[in-house]
């Protein structure tokens, strides 16, 4: 029986789009040993959006320390917003990036990794608004989704529960930040393997230690 790794993250945080090459280098490593599981933390969340306004200073402050530490690049059209908050029409919540994903997980539960990647590309690079519609549909078109079914359930309750409930299962596995990688081993068990950004080969060995105390049980 395949083991679990569950990758915890948001759209919205700039270390989750740097880590996004790390965890898609893990999971094609370790496919055959694990299935891969992407929750979405709800780390904007709100009755009402936050606007970039108030979260610009901390994307100044950081976006350089994230590339140099990851090699990951921030786009020009995502950069103009951050410094130009009083002239973006950007309000930011975490709720429909993370509907999406619930919706993508149940057509290509294996491929859910690659899609977190690919969302936050969309935001941190191409400079897409993930609280509109139309931010979601040129990978409508590269995954082949249907385009009517897809927006149908992102308006739906049905899947905004879902969504939630990531949230939720995300603080009742402690997750206190992004990105967040943990391993269930069983029902009781798990293994944090790292909390914040983590280089490739820190992260590859110690799966692999796991590993081996599993087989060793």
């Amino acid at each position: 029986m395949k083991h679990l790794i569950f990758y915890c993250y948001d759209a919205y945080c700039g270390w989750c789009y740097g880590f996004s090459p790390v965890i898609k280098k893990i999971a094609e490593t370790f496919r055959n040993e694990f299935d891969f599981e992407v929750l979405s933390g709800g780390m904007i969340i709100g009755d009402r959006p936050t606007s970039i306004e108030a979260i610009a200073p901390v994307i100044q402050s950081h976006y350089k320390r994230v590339e140099e530490l990851t090699g990951i690049q921030f786009g020009e059209d995502f950069l103009w917003h951050a410094f130009n908050p009083d002239k973006s029409d950007w309000f930011l919540s975490s709720e429909k990036p993370a509907i999406a994903m619930c919706i993508f997980k149940e057509i290509y539960p294996e491929q859910q990794v690659a899609f977190a990647s690919d969302l936050q590309y969309a935001l941190n690079y191409e400079g897409r608004d993930l609280t509109d519609d139309e931010a979601y549909r040129h990978l409508l078109v590269q995954y082949n989704i249907d385009v009517n079914d897809f927006y149908e359930k992102l308006h739906s309750e049905a899947y905004k529960e879902k969504a939630y409930y990531e949230f939720q299962l995300c603080k009742q596995l402690q997750v206190t930040g992004y990105p967040c990688v943990l391993l269930q081993a069983n029902d009781s068990k798990f293994y944090l393997l790292s909390r914040g950004y983590t280089d490739y080969e820190t992260l590859k060995t110690r799966i692999e230690n796991v590993l081996k105390e599993l087989a060793a049980q």
